[in-house]
This record gives C-alpha cells, sequence and structure tokens, in this order.
C-alpha cells in the first residue's frame, strides 16, 4: 500500500522564540538611535534592582520605557511624574508580554515650559510640607563677626561679595568652593549648606553667623540646581540664617522661598549682612556726642531750677519774726510764773507736812506690823499644805508606777514562755528533718554502693574470668594487638601472673615457676549492651568492647 504525501503549504514554519527575535532585531535595526518627545507617565521612583520603568505618552499613543540602573545614575534629568521630556535612546522588544519599549540613555526638557511646570510642581509638593513658611524664617545679625559663602571660587560673583564687604565693612569670610552648574552643583551646594551648620560653635574652624549662597545669571536650565528637592531641604534645615543670591533679580528659584532672606544679586546679598562701617562710626560719634552733651544741659537745667525754687523760698528774717515775737512775749511773763509756781509748791509742802506727824507715822507702822505678821502665818499655812498636796500626788505616781513595772514584768515572763516553747517546737522540727535527710541520704549511698559493686570487674573475674594488661598496664582487647614475645599481666580473683607472649601462639603463655606452657584461647567477646542516654557514668568493665 503506497502512502501519500501530504500537501504542505510554501510558507516556513516559525518558533514563538524565533519570530520574536527576528522582530526584535528588526526593530533594532531600523530605530538604533531615537528622540522621542512625551510626557512621563507611571513613574513611582526606581525599583528595588535599581532601574526605572514607566511611559511616555502624548494625546494619542503610549510607549513603555525603561532606563537601566548604569544610565540613571548619570542622567542629567531626573524622571518625575507628569513631565514633559525629550528622551534618547533606542527601540526594541519585550518578547515576555509582545510589546516593544524604548531603552532611554538620555533625558531632556523637552523645552522652558516644561521646566516651569515641573518647578510649580515641586513648589507646591514643598510648600505644603510647610518648608516656605514665614514662621521658619529668621532675621539676619546686624554685625556678624564671620560670613560663609557657597559659590563657586573662581567665578565673578565671590570677586564682587569680598569688595562690597571691604567698601561696607571688612568682615571674616569663608567660602566653601561648590560647582555652581552640572550635574553635582545640587549635591555639593546641599553639603556645603549642612557643613557650615556642622562646624562647632567654637571649634578651629569658626562657625558662620550667616550664609549666602550665591551665584551670577544664567539661563532656566543653568539655575535648575539650586531648585532641586536637596538643596531646598538642606536651605529649610539650616540653623544659621541663610541668605539666598541666585541670578539676577528676575531670576527664581526654589532655594529663594526656602531662604530667610532672597537678595536680588550677590552684591546685594553683601550689603544686606554688614552694615556701612562710615555710617556706624559716624552714629557712634553723634550718639558719642549727645552723651557727652546731655550730663551739661541737664546740670544747666537743674541750676535754673534751683534759682527758680530759691525765688520762691522766705527770707530768713521773714521765717524768725513770729518766733522771735514769742519769745519775748514769754520772757515777759517767766517772772510772774515762777513766784507763783513757787507759791503753789508751798503750799502742798504745808499740806504734806501736816500729814507725816509722828503720831499718824506711828499708827501706820503698827498697822504694816500686823499687815506682815498675818502674811508670814499665811505663808506657813500655804507652805504646809503645798508640801501635803506633793507628798500624796508623789505616792500615788508610786503606786501606779508599781502597778505598771508589774504588769511590765508579767507581760515579759509571757512573751519568754511563749518564745521558748517555739524554739522547742522549731528544734523538734530540725532534728526530725536532719534525721529524714541523713536517711535518705544513706538509702543513696547504699543504692549507689549497690550499684557500684555490680558495675566492678572484681564480680566478673570471681566468675573465672581473667584482665589482661600489657606492659603499660593498659587492657589488651584483641590477640592480634599482642606482639611475639611482649610481657603480658594477667589478673585472676585473687592475684596477678606475669606472662609473655610466643610467636606463633594464639595465646599468652605462663611464665611461673613450673616453667609449663600453657596455651589459652581468646575469649569470645560478650555483646555490649546498649546504654541508656540517661544512664549514670560507670568504670570499665571485661564486658566493655
Amino acid at each position: 500500500m503506497v502512502d501519500v504525501p501530504q500537501p504542505r503549504a510554501n510558507a516556513p514554519e516559525w518558533t514563538v522564540s524565533e519570530i520574536s527575535a527576528a522582530l526584535r532585531r528588526t526593530v533594532e535595526d531600523a530605530y538604533g538611535h531615537v528622540r522621542v518627545r512625551g510626557e512621563i507617565s507611571g513613574y513611582r521612583g526606581p525599583h528595588s534592582s535599581g532601574h526605572a520603568y514607566f511611559s511616555l505618552k502624548d494625546q494619542g499613543a503610549r510607549l513603555d520605557a525603561v532606563i537601566w540602573k548604569g544610565n540613571f545614575a548619570r542622567l542629567k534629568v531626573r524622571p518625575e511624574e507628569g513631565l514633559e521630556v525629550v528622551a534618547v535612546g533606542r527601540l526594541t522588544t519585550y518578547p515576555g508580554k509582545s510589546g516593544y519599549q524604548i531603552v532611554i540613555e538620555q533625558l531632556e526638557f523637552a523645552g522652558a515650559g516644561a521646566i516651569m511646570a515641573m518647578l510649580e510642581e515641586r513648589k507646591r509638593r514643598l510648600a505644603a510640607e510647610g518648608l516656605f513658611d514665614a514662621a521658619r524664617k529668621v532675621e539676619l545679625p546686624f554685625l556678624p563677626q564671620v560670613i560663609g559663602v557657597v559659590t563657586s571660587p573662581t567665578g565673578a560673583v565671590i570677586r564682587d561679595i569680598l569688595h562690597r564687604l571691604a567698601d561696607r565693612f571688612p568682615r571674616r569670610v569663608l567660602v566653601w568652593p561648590v560647582r555652581v552648574q552640572g550635574e553635582t552643583s545640587a549635591a555639593e551646594v546641599a553639603q556645603a549648606i549642612r557643613g557650615f551648620n556642622a562646624l562647632p560653635e567654637r571649634g578651629p574652624i569658626p562657625r558662620p553667623d550667616v550664609i549666602v549662597v550665591a551665584r551670577g545669571g544664567g539661563s532656566l536650565e543653568d539655575l535648575l540646581g539650586f531648585s532641586e528637592e536637596i538643596v531646598v531641604r538642606a536651605a529649610a534645615e539650616s540653623a544659621i540664617p541663610l541668605v539666598s543670591a541666585v541670578g539676577h533679580e528676575t531670576d527664581v528659584t526654589l532655594i529663594d522661598f526656602a531662604a530667610d532672606v532672597r537678595a536680588p544679586t550677590p552684591t546685594a546679598a553683601a550689603e544686606m549682612v554688614v552694615p556701612v562701617r562710615s555710617d556706624l562710626i559716624q552714629a557712634v560719634e553723634g550718639f558719642g556726642a549727645r552723651l557727652a552733651a546731655a550730663p551739661v544741659r541737664n546740670l544747666e537745667r537743674r541750676r535754673a531750677d534751683l534759682r527758680g525754687l530759691a525765688r520762691l523760698l522766705p527770707t530768713a528774717e521773714s521765717l524768725l519774726a513770729t518766733p522771735r515775737q514769742r519769745l519775748d512775749s514769754a520772757s515777759d511773763r517767766l517772772p510772774r510764773a515762777l513766784k507763783a509756781n513757787a507759791a503753789a509748791h508751798s503750799l502742798r509742802l504745808a499740806a504734806a507736812r501736816a500729814r507725816l506727824s509722828p503720831a499718824a507715822l506711828s499708827v501706820r507702822l503698827e498697822r504694816a506690823g500686823e499687815q506682815l505678821a498675818g502674811l508670814e502665818r499665811r505663808k506657813g499655812l500655804a507652805l504646809a499644805a503645798g508640801i501635803e498636796r506633793r507628798r500624796t500626788r508623789f505616792e500615788g505616781l508610786a503606786t501606779r508606777l508599781g502597778a505598771a513595772r508589774a504588769a511590765q514584768i508579767r507581760a515579759q515572763r509571757l512573751m519568754l514562755a511563749r518564745r521558748a516553747e517555739m524554739l522547742e517546737s522549731l528544734d523538734g522540727r530540725a532534728r526530725r528533718a536532719l534525721a529524714a535527710r541523713l536517711e535518705a541520704a544513706g538509702r543513696k549511698v547504699a543504692g549507689l554502693g549497690q550499684v557500684l559493686q555490680a558495675l566492678s570487674y572484681h564480680g566478673v573475674l570471681e566468675r573465672g574470668f581473667a584482665l589482661v594488661r600489657d606492659a603499660e598496664g593498659r587492657a589488651v582487647r584483641s590477640a592480634a594487638s599482642v606482639a611475639a614475645g611482649a610481657r603480658l599481666e594477667i589478673e585472676l580473683a585473687d592475684g596477678r601472673i606475669a606472662a609473655r607472649a610466643l610467636d606463633g601462639v594464639s595465646g599468652p603463655v605462663a611464665d611461673g615457676p613450673g616453667g609449663g606452657e600453657t596455651q589459652a584461647k581468646p575469649a569470645a567477646r560478650p555483646r555490649a549492651g546498649r546504654r541508656r542516654p540517661d544512664a549514670p557514668q560507670r568504670e570499665p568493665t571485661l564486658f566493655d568492647p
């Protein structure tokens, strides 16, 4: 029977992998290097592997994009959600999901509008965090001792600042050199701000009293480094007052909102941080002149006031006229008053003399003697009564004290009796516990002695076995381990025998006084029983392997 061939199509057959590889080569050959403009969508930051995955879209299409880890670290423009960019790279396919994507090697802003939109979105997000609040800002010091400047050391900005400071008020300036443009500009500026803040108060390098971040004018792209989030956060966190002097007056960066003070130009920043020395000198001289003239003017004013008050005071003649008149009038009345006073005293003396006659004095003395005798009698009675009251009180106290002492003695005797009973009880319990402990220890020692006796190899020797040792005292466990002519020692139940191994003999030959030769067969090794893991340690026996 003849097999009829099946009809076959002219089109070649492809596997899925082959067609995917062919499509990939076609796309990569046709679009090896492209520039694609679009809006970043679906960006959530770098993946844990370091690669970044997102999409580029416009009004009519969407293109998957990937940035490998190595290229991501070298990008000048970092991807952000909603940012319109121009992506430079190559197209390729991803066979895993039958799609195509662009492998981005470089990102660029798609015009000034895209940069402004990105800056507005970043400004809104940082303002929501409170980094631009006016409450966070502090005032600049009136006359700083040290000024920190963050700028390029080779540009014209630092020369303008130093020249302006020298004209107004020379101060010590510390320059932290940074790049003010380029990929590393933002990181260097942020590090410089934090570095100035990290300096110790009284270290070898003085800590600035104010920081000036300065740069000359430039395009919007040139000033982007001062709008990076790392720079804005460093400026907001600065404990030292910070002045932003980036670009010209019309240039606006995000560090201007986070700084404590914004200067339109670097030269204006130098004017803000220090006053004019000549103006200060003139003001101090004016204050000194006013201070010197003030005491003189004050003294003249007080002298004029004193003269005016002196004119208002009365003269000495007018003040003494009335007292002098009263003195003259009193001197006229004094002789008559003295005579009248002497007469009044004479009358009083005469009346007293009449009352102080000898008879009256005798009566008063007798009356006083009677009163004194009465007081003497009352004193004796009061003293006897007081003594009696004290004696009665002391007797009562002695009775109460004796009763209290007897009660205390009875209480002490009762307590001692209770303590004695307690001690007897504790002594009995201690004796019983000690006897029980000793009995338990004796039983334990007896049991251990029985175990030791059961495990000792001396019991095995009494049953007719022998223990063979070599010249060093080690137990011989096999005949093959004994060399010809080796000295041996055989231990029996009632003693030990010295022996020597003969060549060609499988066992030891007794080397006793009779000189007889006895051939002994090696005893069969007994099976060693399996020992439990928790069994106690014992001495080696003849049954050990």
